[in-house]
């Protein structure tokens, strides 16, 4: 079953840190509980993506594994403790 996704890039053509600052700059317009996926072919990514998520204090829903070598990173915003 697909995670429903309220916001998705493509970020393929991107070399590092680009798939990142475009998740970080997508991310910027989320509320709180909604998702966003992005597509990176950045081996980089796999690494930066996880740890700015923890950082941020997001939630990483899943790394889906596509053809090509290219990961589809779906990231939840999570409301911030005040």
């Amino acid at each position: 079953m697909a995670l429903p996704v309220d916001r998705e890039i493509d970020a393929r053509g991107s070399h590092c840190p680009g798939p990142l600052m475009e998740l970080i700059r997508g991310s910027k317009s989320l509320a709180d509980g909604q998702t966003i996926a992005v597509l990176s072919a950045d081996a980089g990514s796999k690494k930066d993506i996880p740890i700015w998520v923890e950082k941020a204090g997001y939630k990483l829903l899943a790394v889906e594994e596509q053809e090509g070598g290219v990961a589809r990173f779906i990231v939840q915003k999570v409301a911030r403790k005040s």
